[in-house]
């Protein structure tokens, strides 16, 4: 039988696609419909949805797939694919992400203007977002969640998931903005103050929403304050003040900013400017 849903898949996929065949294979027993069941595609969908429902995912996928290759006009097709997708996705395994993600991905190819598009978009992004790694670690699978996160702000703004979606992608970006921030922290800390300056305000650039931009704030102030750059630190503790009211650097930033006005205040002024001479070009 013909199965429009398999364009060539990544060596990646192939070996995922490996993995959980070898599982299903061990772990359940074929699904069938009862011979002369009417509407047997809307049965296998119902039973699907309620293994899915109970996170029995080998079972649920084992009805979809029929669905999906055997009811080709099947008015349940596109949403039985989404259950597949679905299913790999509720495994979190290394796997089954990666087939979770061709899942989705075929769905958008196949269905771009399915009024369910912007949910496998939506949990496209998902797949990337529950695979991110600690700050310390290698941020691939939370810059591609970010990516995807803003495909989806792109193609539906007004998606009944917009909100749910903007709360993830935030998670995203702070996990990013804490990976930038921390090895700006190690910088202060080895004293290499120029470099913790320039990686800080790169975090303040790229994410100027940071959720723990209040630290961020501290360490710069404090890096120009060892660089003797005083009244440029002094702009950074008063942001952190004014911007949030409860912060663990609060007081010692307050502190801060009435010890560098003062040290602003007694400094000389600099010298004046003077401009080069003016000379005359040889005749």
């Amino acid at each position: 039988m013909i199965r429009l849903f398999r364009p060539l898949l990544s060596p990646r996929v192939l070996v995922a696609v490996a993995a959980c065949a070898l599982a299903v294979a061990c772990g359940t027993k074929r699904t069938t419909v009862p011979q002369g069941t009417l509407d047997p595609d809307k049965l296998l969908y119902e039973r699907g949805t309620a293994a899915l429902n109970d996170r029995k995912w080998f079972t649920a996928r084992e009805y979809f797939r029929q669905i999906v290759d055997g009811y080709p006009q099947s008015t349940f097709r596109a949403d039985s694919k989404l259950g597949l997708a679905d299913s790999y996705l509720g495994e979190k395994s290394s796997e089954s992400y990666v087939l979770a993600v061709n899942e989705y991905r075929e769905f958008l190819t196949f269905f771009p203007t399915h009024e369910r598009a912007d949910y496998a978009q939506y949990k496209l992004a998902m797949c990337y977002h529950g695979q991110m790694a600690k700050a310390e670690r290698d941020q691939t699978n939370t810059k591609e969640a970010v990516k995807e996160f803003d495909a989806f702000f792109e193609r539906f703004p007004n998606s009944s998931l917009a909100a749910e979606a903007r709360a993830k992608q935030r998670e995203a970006k702070d996990r990013l903005s804490e990976s930038s921030y921390r090895v700006g922290l190690f910088y202060f800390r080895s004293r290499w103050y120029p470099g913790a300056v320039d990686r800080f305000k790169q975090v303040l650039k790229d994410d100027p929403g940071f959720t723990g931009r209040d630290a961020v704030y501290y360490y710069l102030a404090e890096a120009l304050a060892k660089a003797q750059a005083n009244a440029e630190a002094l702009p950074y503790f008063e942001r952190l003040v004014a911007e949030f009211e409860k912060s663990e650097y609060l007081a010692q930033a307050q502190t801060r900013i009435t010890e560098l006005r003062a040290l602003v205040a007694a400094a000389p002024p600099p010298p004046p400017k003077v401009d080069p001479p003016k000379v005359d070009p040889p005749k």
